[in-house]
């Protein structure tokens, strides 16, 4: 399953003429490796799968290798790494197609059930998010085919035939399971963008793709336990029934959230463009680096400014006055606090077109990390002042009137 996020930052300090750097991800788990440049982490939560998967390949094993003993266990641990190095493979699909496309990734997360591409923007085309779905699954039903042929050269009935036949089943159930036609399975992408091609609107398919998302949520929550139930030809009270409904339950609450977090995206997405640069400004009043804080701050208030810039003897504006700065200075201190001593130094990422909008927006601010940027005019005329908090209190506003 894929995800796109919205967190690539990066960025660079004050004064530095460099270009921004992609800060360290954190909180993603275990960090693994940085195939082509994206950092896979593995999550706590997949230790407790491995473990599980342990377990229950190990049982197997019993019945089909009783000779092995104890040494199972390790034959099952070895599957289950190698059953995720399959589910990462299938995440690096989506991580080179788009790259290729030229959209970046945030990072890849292998976690309880399976692993999550973290794609920072939406396909132009839906012909591309046909085929960024797409590649997963294939990329599975390939693997499914090696180890297929794998087993061929091996006798059957061994560890390497029993571990060949494991890791073909899992990847087709991998490959099957992501092809079910409905966010936020891969499956689910490629029906909206069939959708989105035949009504010409991106939305229209993320709504159709969520809504069979939902209903097929709701099928794996009945259905699976009655089909575990019925091939097994045991009583719904069982342990291994109990088992079944709660995995069914598991995967429907995935399946149910993803589907309406991809609704609720989409349709914050489409408020995005109410969020403008020019009508977030805040006025500001240039000052030159020696004016006590007070000073500035009365000629701010006399000309209906909420912002200060800096600016040398020509009048170029060099840095910003930083708000959360101006609060922490006490008030009888300001007559004797200059506002150079407040302020950061303007770089190249900080200064914003007055006419950005959007994603478009975002994607510069989380370039260049700052509380305050310098908004301009094509002309290079300064327009005014951008605050990250107003930007951040316009795109919660948006998300309060985005309904699920």
């Amino acid at each position: 399953m894929d995800k796109s996020g919205q967190g690539r930052s990066g960025g660079g300090g004050a004064g530095e003429d460099r270009k921004p750097q992609r800060p360290r991800e954190t909180g993603g788990g275990i960090l693994m490796g940085r195939p082509f440049g994206v950092p896979v982490y593995v999550a706590p939560s997949w230790f407790l799968v491995a473990a599980l998967i342990t377990w229950v390949f190990g049982g197997q094993l019993d019945r089909v290798l009783p000779e092995l003993g104890r040494a199972r266990y390790l034959v099952s641990l070895f599957f289950a790494v190698a059953f995720y190095a399959s589910v990462l493979v299938h995440e690096l699909a989506h991580t080179v197609a788009a790259l290729r496309f030229k959209l970046p990734v945030r990072r890849i997360q292998l976690q309880f059930f399976g692993g999550v591409s973290e794609i920072e923007k939406e396909s132009e085309t839906p012909g591309r998010e046909f085929v960024l779905a797409f590649v997963g699954p294939l990329l599975s039903l390939v693997l499914a085919g090696l180890f297929w042929l794998g087993m061929q050269a091996v006798e059957a009935g061994t560890v390497p035939g029993v571990l060949l036949a494991g890791l073909m089943v899992s990847n087709l159930l991998v490959a099957a399971f992501n092809l079910l036609p409905g966010l936020p399975l891969d499956g689910g992408r490629m029906l909206r963008a069939v959708v989105w091609k035949l009504s010409g609107r991106p939305m229209t398919g993320t709504v159709a793709a969520a809504w069979v998302g939902r209903a097929l949520a709701v099928a794996v929550l009945i259905g699976l336990p009655l089909l575990t139930r019925a091939d097994r030809e045991e009583s719904f009270g069982s342990a291994d029934s109990v088992t079944d409904a709660l995995l069914a339950a598991i995967l429907a609450a995935i399946i149910w959230t993803g589907a309406g977090n991809s609704l609720r995206m989409a349709r914050l997405r489409e408020r995005l463009p109410g969020l403008r640069a020019r009508t977030l400004t805040r006025r500001a009043v240039p000052v030159p680096a020696a004016t006590p804080l007070s000073e500035a701050l009365r000629r701010a208030n006399e000309a209906g400014a909420r912002a200060l810039v800096v600016v040398d003897g020509q009048g170029t504006p060099t840095a910003l006055v930083r708000e959360a700065a101006i609060v922490a200075v006490p008030v009888h201190r300001r007559p004797w606090v200059p506002v150079g001593s407040l302020a950061q130094d303007i770089t190249e990422g900080m200064r914003v077109p007055a006419e950005l909008s959007g994603e478009e927006l975002l994607e510069v601010l989380r370039a260049t990390p700052a509380s305050e940027y310098l908004v301009v005019e094509d002309t290079g005329e300064v327009y005014g002042v951008l605050s990250t908090s107003d930007v951040e209190r316009a795109f919660v506003a948006a998300m309060a009137r985005t309904p699920s």
